[in-house]
């Protein structure tokens, strides 16, 4: 059953030096449970298609449904209150760099109004999972890049989301910590079967992660298909290209 379902959704930008398409017409699926990746060189189109997928950025045409809700009918609160359900991960990790690795993932619980013991309690939890627990007292310049992403993930998580966006969530890191992190999101999908969108331009990342992947070319579609056959036998010219 598709958690996800964008249909004919464009997006126009305007800029000082004219109009940009970056979005052209795309329509696409994603199951629940499913890790599913969005693949292209700079400039495709896919960071704005992922940002599409929570309003971020609003498509200036075509509808994306989420849990059965289409965001684009929703008030601010209705699409605040949506948003919980929709955790995001990004290139930079974007973390509070005044605050403690602890009160980094307590952040968006104590925006819930959770009380000060109920939030600490549930990050303790998340950094256990992401395997941070110790570091729970440090500063984000104290820790590596992979450990950095770590600590976002677990922010991320802190609302239970029944959806992870990452948007070249391992693009800054080294391979061995991005092999850390593919490994990380492989085992927190197969333990709370939380669907997974992610953007990246990395193959050797498809390969490791990803149940199905679509490539992106100049803002459109260019192949749909399981990562099996992404690898087998590449269809597009784009997707040639990247296997």
């Amino acid at each position: 059953m598709a958690i996800i379902q964008i249909e004919h959704v464009s997006k126009t930008f305007q800029t000082k030096d004219g109009t940009i398409d970056a979005l052209k017409d795309v329509s696409l699926n994603i199951e629940a449970g499913d890790i599913y990746g969005i693949i292209g060189m700079s400039g495709a189109g896919k960071s704005t298609l992922v940002r599409c997928i929570n309003h971020i950025e609003v498509p200036t045409s075509g509808t994306v449904v989420v849990q059965d809700k289409e965001l684009g009918d929703l008030s601010d609160k209705e699409l605040r209150k949506q948003r919980e359900h929709i955790g995001m991960i990004f290139q930079h990790f974007n973390l509070l760099m005044q605050k403690s690795v602890l009160d980094n993932v307590c952040f968006p619980l104590f925006i819930q109004g959770k009380s000060k013991a109920e939030a600490r309690k549930k990050a303790y939890e998340l950094l256990e999972i992401v395997g941070l627990r110790d570091r729970a007292k440090a500063y984000p310049s104290q820790l590596s890049g992979g450990q950095k992403q770590r600590v976002a993930i677990a922010r991320a998580l802190a609302n239970n989301p029944d959806i992870l966006l990452c948007d070249e969530a391992t693009s800054a890191l080294d391979i061995e910590n991005t092999e850390e992190i593919v490994e990380l999101l492989r085992e927190i999908n197969e333990k709370t079967h939380i669907t997974i969108v992610f953007i990246t331009h990395e193959m050797d990342v498809a390969k490791k992660l990803f149940d199905r992947i679509a490539f992106m070319e100049d803002g459109k579609l260019k192949e749909v298909t399981d990562i099996y056959s992404a690898f087998a036998n590449p269809k597009s010219d784009i997707a040639k290209s990247l296997v």
